[in-house]
């Protein structure tokens, strides 16, 4: 078996102990070629070469926004002709490996994927596909494998990753400070933007949208946040959205989402569970986010399960 390690140097909780020991380990299961990211996008160029050069298993050693990198590397190419994915958590999250029942640790995950491995234990995922555009510009198209949100949520996305750039540390109580500051400064609280459309439906107006391919949505720290707790990597796209956000009945919602056994309810929650497309606008271009990746600005979104789109060690 031929097998690529994307490692990203530069993830959260990176350590080249880890990277050691896990390429070492590899290396005794497989033909290993290990490459480390250097930029934004490398590791979408190194999974889309690797499935060029008939690789057969790419192993993401990073956080969430490496293994998106990889799967929107791999999607590139026709499904028989698509490496198989394996992940072991090196960010700050790390929601995709967690979801998929991998320790949060990344020694203990690497005893995890190696086992997985050894007895060739793998499941075929489906994975979420975002369209989204700006006026009457052109669509662009990005993979997606647990969440997508537009407005609030990647509002939130955003001033994290400035906080990190600036050498602030991603921890859960920073991801809290950050959603409690961005929920007050919203224009979203006042000025509903958002519209939910379905078919033979009239527009929802939403003032949250967060859309799940799995459960959990996000953790903190150990906690698990579960807006749509029946959705599944197996099923099509869930979504959970309010239809407006004052203080108080956000503050209960959340607790719900919160809660160990998760039932978000209320008049203002919205709630779609295992659907083939979701089409979300907004009056004006608001932040949309991917697997916790900013992707900038867009007024419209049309998110689209494919099922069987890609083979998981795990």
């Amino acid at each position: 078996m031929r097998a690529l390690l994307v490692v990203n140097p530069k993830a959260t909780t990176f350590s080249a102990r880890v990277r050691d020991v896990l390429a070492h380990a590899l290396a005794s299961e497989t033909r290993l070629e290990l490459v480390e990211t250097k930029a934004r996008a490398h590791a979408v160029e190194l999974a889309t070469s690797a499935c060029a050069d008939a690789v057969d298993l790419v192993v993401a050693l990073g956080g969430d926004g490496t293994v998106n990198e990889v799967v929107n590397g791999l999607m590139t190419a026709d499904r028989a002709a698509r490496p198989a994915l394996a992940v072991v958590p090196g960010g700050s999250a790390n929601v995709f490996a967690r979801a998929l029942g991998f320790a949060d640790d990344p020694v203990e995950a690497t005893g995890q994927l190696l086992g997985a491995l050894r007895e060739d234990r793998r499941r075929s995922l489906s994975l979420g596909r975002a369209e989204l555009s700006v006026g009457d510009g052109p669509a662009t198209q990005r993979w997606f494998t647990f969440c997508a949100g537009l407005g609030l949520d990647a509002d939130v996305v955003r001033a994290v990753e400035g906080k990190r750039a600036r050498g602030v540390r991603a921890t859960p109580a920073m991801y809290a400070r950050t959603g409690v500051q961005r929920f007050f400064a919203s224009r979203e609280r006042h000025d509903v933007p958002l519209r939910l459309h379905r078919a033979g439906e009239e527009p929802q107006p939403l003032g949250l949208a967060l859309v799940c391919n799995s459960d959990p949505w996000t953790y903190l720290g150990p906690r698990p946040v579960r807006p749509c707790p029946e959705a599944s990597f197996e099923l099509g796209l869930d979504l959970f959205g309010l239809s407006s956000l004052p203080v108080v009945p956000t503050l209960r919602h959340l607790r719900q989402i919160l809660a160990d056994d998760p039932r978000p309810r209320g008049k203002r929650v919205v709630r779609v569970h295992d659907a083939d497309e979701l089409l979300l606008t907004a009056t004006h271009p608001v932040p949309f986010q991917v697997d916790g990746d900013d992707l900038g600005d867009a007024d419209a979104v049309r998110l689209t399960a494919v099922p069987d789109a890609v083979d998981v060690v795990a």
